[in-house]
């Protein structure tokens, strides 16, 4: 049987960064952010030929090692085949182990590429596959979800498959990230979870999801409290005290606040009226960012955009 037909022609790939969890929304809820990662990937002749701008270039494998390779060869298979060659450019703006979604943009990047460049793709793999694909690369689909459709999502696992849903987030929301210098890997903050919790902080955290769903897509003013958490920020603040401190000085001032994903980053979540007050709250021990909400997803563009 024949494999897969290429395009000759490269492809253009933009991943937004996420953050996961917000507070009460473990391993469920996802934001899309408006700080990106570009990667061209062409199919060509033979070999394998990685160039690597931004966050990553002095550390990242230029081989098959790569997640975003990685994720481009499994995508790969699914489909029916290898290419003979790849040539591979990334320009890459989400810093790595700081609970912005680095990886998950490595993985969407790398499967959306896949299918953007085969031809007839979409009848193997459409969203809902990619979706699937991206979760078990990643192994749970929160900042996958959110990285691929962008938007506020809201994941789960069914029957062993990852689901999601993508809301609209208010307008008027305007996150603002606070990055520190060091990363924390994310298995040594999953490692500070314990075994089991109390059922009175499970039943706080489910009403604070719940409640954060409506203060996201409609009422911000809802946000302080809906973004409570009392099953993990806690247990990992021991990895990072400074982004513990930072959120409870934050959330003490009135400014609904969480640690990114793992952290160590903290995001706040303010509006048009508070962002520039928040953003100044930095200090010298943080590399503040006010983002955009990305609504898109991962996307493929033209290559001179």
């Amino acid at each position: 049987m024949a494999g897969p037909a290429f395009r000759a022609a490269a492809v253009r790939v933009r991943v937004p960064a996420t953050s996961a969890n917000l507070g009460p929304g473990f391993d469920a809820l996802g934001l899309a952010l408006g700080l990106y990662d570009d990667v061209v990937v062409r199919v060509a002749d033979s070999g394998l030929h990685i160039d690597i701008a931004g966050e990553g270039s002095e550390t990242l494998p230029r081989d098959e090692r790569h997640l975003l390779v990685r994720s481009l060869r499994t995508a790969f298979d699914l489909l029916g085949g290898q290419p003979r060659g790849l040539e591979i450019v990334c320009a890459n703006r989400i810093p790595h182990g700081r609970g912005l979604g680095s990886s998950s943009a490595a993985i969407c990047a790398g499967i959306v590429a896949a299918r953007a460049v085969t031809i007839g793709a979409e009848a193997k793999l459409d969203d809902t596959a990619l979706l699937e694909l991206a979760t078990e690369i990643e192994g749970h689909p929160d900042n996958v979800a959110a990285c691929l459709l962008g938007g506020f999502t809201l994941s789960w696992m069914e029957g062993g498959a990852a689901r999601a849903i993508r809301m609209d987030p208010a307008d008027s929301i305007v996150p603002v990230v606070f990055v520190p210098g060091k990363p924390v890997l994310t298995e040594t903050a999953r490692g500070l979870l314990p075994r089991t919790v109390p059922h009175v902080d499970a039943a706080a955290n489910a009403g604070r999801a719940a409640l954060l769903v409506e203060a996201l897509t409609r009422r911000p003013e809802l946000l302080l409290p809906a973004t409570e958490d009392r099953l993990h920020q806690e247990y990992r603040a021991p990895a990072m005290p400074e982004s513990a401190a930072l959120v409870e000085r934050l959330r003490g001032d009135g400014i609904p606040a969480v640690i990114s994903g793992a952290g160590p980053t903290v995001m706040a979540l303010a509006d048009a009226d508070t962002a520039d007050k928040v953003e100044a709250l930095a200090g010298t021990d943080w590399a503040a960012n006010r983002l955009a909400l990305d609504v898109r997803g991962a996307s493929v563009l033209p290559l001179a955009t």
